[in-house]
C-alpha cells in the first residue's frame, strides 16, 4: 500500500510560484446560479429524445434512479468539501484518503473528460450559429467561441462567474417557464391552447407506462446518466468563493430540488404533452416537439436559443473546470509546476492554455477525423463520470474517519447512514457499468472498454510516478495541497 501524506488543516494557502494563489473572486449569486445551472447540461435538451423512444413514459423513472445516483454523491462530496473546500475537490479528497496515485488518476482522467466536451460542445454551438449566419463557415465558429470564452476565463475568475450568472440564468428561466407552461397545459388550465394530444393519459395509454419492458429502464440509465455530469462544479468553484464552507452545504442541500425540479419536472411534461411514440420527437427533439404541440410558434429557434446558451454554459464552466483540476494538480507535483502558476488577478493562466489548446486539437480532430480519433476520445471519456462518482465513494468512506479524528467541528454536512448508503451507492456504480458492458446497441461496452484502457494507461503512469517519488512529497507540495485559494479577510459583526 502507498505511505499516506502527512495530514495538515486547511489554513491560507501558500502563493504557487509566480503567483498570487486563487483568489476569491466569486460572489453569492454566482455560485448559486453555478450551483442550480450545473446541473443543467445541453444533453438534457438534446439527448432526452432518445431516452423516451428507448424507455417511453417510464425514462421517468430512469431519471429517478440515476437522480438518486447524484443526490448521493454529492453528499458525500459536499460532507467532504464543505470540511475542505478546494479547487482540487474530489481530486485532492483521493489525494488525501486514498493515496497519491488516486488523486492523480481521477484528476487527469476529469481533465480528459472536460477538454473533450470543450470539443464536442464548440461544434454543437457552431452548427447552430452556421444556421443562423451561413457566412461563416462551421469551424469559424467553433473557434470564435473558445476564444471568446478562453478570454473571458483568462481575464479573472470573477469574470467566469458573470458570464456563468447569465448563461446558467437563461436556461434556468427557460426550463422554469417550460415546465410552467407545459404543465398547465397538460392539466387543460392554459387558455388559448387547445392541444387534444396532451394529458396523464400519455402515461399509461401508447403500450403503458413501460411499453418495452422493466429492463427499458436500466436501458435508459444508460442514455441518460452522462447528462447529469457537471453537478460537481459549484465544489470546485466554492473554493474560489468569500464563504467556501457555506457555498457548498448550500449547494449540496440544494441539489434534491434541484433534479427533481429541472430534470424530473420536465421530462414529465414532455412526456404528458405527448405520446411517448410520437413521430415528431424522434424527428424535432423532445422539448422541440412539446412546445410545438402547444403551438408556440418558432418553437425549434427558441429551443435553438436555449440549446445554445447551454452550449456556451458547458464550454465556459468546462474549461474553468478544466485548468482549475490542472492548477490543484500541478499544486500537488501531478502537473508541470507552470499549471500551479497565477497571475495577479489569481488566474492560472498556463493551466487556462494548455486546457483550451487541447480542445483546439479535439476541434480538429472532430473535423478531420470524426469518425476515427475523435470518436474514440469521446467514448474513451465517457464512462469518466461514473469513475469520479466511485472514487468519491471510496474517497468518503476514508475521508469521514480523518475528519472526525482532526476536526470534528468541520462535519457540517454529514452523508445519510454512512457507511451503509455510501457502499450502496457505490455498488450500484459497479452495477451499471456492468451492465453497460452488455449494452452493444448504444455502444456502452465500447464507451466502458475504451475508459478503463484509458483510466489503466493513467493509472500506470501515477503508479510509475510514485514509485519514483518514493511515495513521499516535498513539504511545500503537501501545504500547497491542503488549501489553494487566497481569501481576504471577511469582517463580521
Amino acid at each position: 500500500m502507498t505511505s499516506q501524506p502527512t495530514q495538515k488543516p486547511a489554513g491560507p494557502a501558500e502563493p504557487a510560484a509566480g503567483g498570487h494563489g486563487l483568489q476569491a473572486g466569486l460572489k453569492n449569486r454566482h455560485l448559486s446560479m453555478i450551483a442550480i445551472g450545473g446541473v443543467i447540461g445541453a444533453g438534457l435538451f438534446v439527448g432526452s429524445s432518445s431516452g423516451i423512444a428507448t424507455a417511453g413514459p417510464g425514462i421517468l423513472l430512469s431519471y429517478a434512479l440515476v437522480g438518486t445516483l447524484v443526490v448521493l454523491v454529492m453528499r458525500m462530496l459536499g460532507e467532504m468539501s464543505a470540511a475542505n473546500p478546494t479547487s482540487g475537490s474530489f481530486s485532492a479528497h483521493a489525494d488525501r484518503a486514498l493515496g497519491s496515485w488516486a488523486g492523480f488518476s481521477i484528476g487527469w482522467l476529469y481533465w480528459f473528460f472536460w477538454v473533450v466536451v470543450l470539443a464536442v460542445e464548440a461544434t454543437a454551438g457552431a452548427v447552430i450559429l452556421e444556421g443562423w449566419i451561413p457566412s461563416v463557415p462551421q469551424w469559424a465558429w467553433a473557434l470564435i467561441v473558445m476564444v471568446v470564452l478562453t478570454a473571458t476565463n483568462l481575464v479573472s475568475v470573477g469574470s467566469y462567474g458573470e458570464f456563468e450568472f447569465w448563461f446558467a440564468g437563461i436556461k434556468v428561466v427557460a426550463i422554469a417557464a417550460f415546465i410552467i407552461i407545459g404543465g398547465l397545459a397538460v392539466f387543460g388550465l392554459l387558455p388559448g391552447v387547445d392541444s387534444e394530444q396532451a394529458g396523464l393519459s400519455n402515461l399509461t395509454e401508447h403500450g403503458g407506462f413501460l411499453p418495452n419492458g422493466p429492463g427499458a429502464i436500466l436501458t435508459g440509465v444508460l442514455l441518460v446518466v452522462f447528462s447529469f455530469m457537471g453537478s460537481e462544479i459549484a465544489t470546485l468553484a466554492a473554493g474560489e468563493s468569500e464563504n467556501p464552507q457555506q457555498a457548498v452545504t448550500k449547494a449540496t442541500n440544494s441539489i434534491i430540488w434541484r433534479v427533481a425540479v429541472f430534470y424530473l419536472g420536465s421530462i414529465f411534461v414532455v412526456v404528458a404533452l405527448l405520446p411517448w411514440d410520437s413521430k415528431s420527437i424522434a424527428d424535432d427533439g423532445s422539448y422541440v416537439a412539446a412546445l410545438d404541440s402547444l403551438g408556440i410558434p418558432h418553437a425549434g429557434q427558441i429551443m435553438n436559443f436555449i440549446v445554445l446558451t447551454s452550449v456556451l454554459s458547458c464550454l465556459n464552466s468546462g474549461l474553468y473546470t478544466a485548468s482549475r483540476m490542472a492548477f490543484s494538480l500541478g499544486q500537488r507535483g501531478d502537473a508541470p509546476k507552470s499549471f500551479a502558476r497565477t497571475t495577479g488577478n489569481g488566474v492560472p493562466r498556463t493551466a487556462i492554455l494548455a486546457s483550451v489548446a487541447f480542445g483546439f486539437v479535439a476541434v480538429f480532430f472532430n473535423y478531420k477525423f470524426p469518425d476515427s480519433v475523435f470518436l474514440f476520445l469521446v467514448n474513451s471519456s465517457g464512462a469518466v463520470a461514473l469513475f469520479v462518482w466511485l472514487a468519491i465513494c471510496f474517497s468518503q468512506l476514508r475521508m469521514r474517519k480523518i475528519i472526525k479524528a482532526e476536526a470534528p467541528e468541520k462535519l457540517v454536512v454529514k452523508m445519510w447512514l454512512y457507511p451503509y448508503l455510501t457502499w450502496a451507492t457505490a455498488a450500484l456504480i459497479v452495477f451499471v457499468l456492468g451492465y453497460m458492458l452488455t449494452d452493444t446497441e448504444h455502444d456502452g461496452r465500447k464507451t466502458v472498454l475504451l475508459s478503463l484502457l484509458v483510466a489503466a494507461l493513467v493509472l500506470a503512469v501515477a503508479f510509475i510516478k510514485q514509485k519514483v517519488r518514493g511515495g513521499h512529497r516535498p513539504a511545500v507540495v503537501e501545504a500547497a495541497a491542503a488549501s489553494d485559494v487566497q481569501h481576504d479577510e471577511v469582517k463580521t459583526g
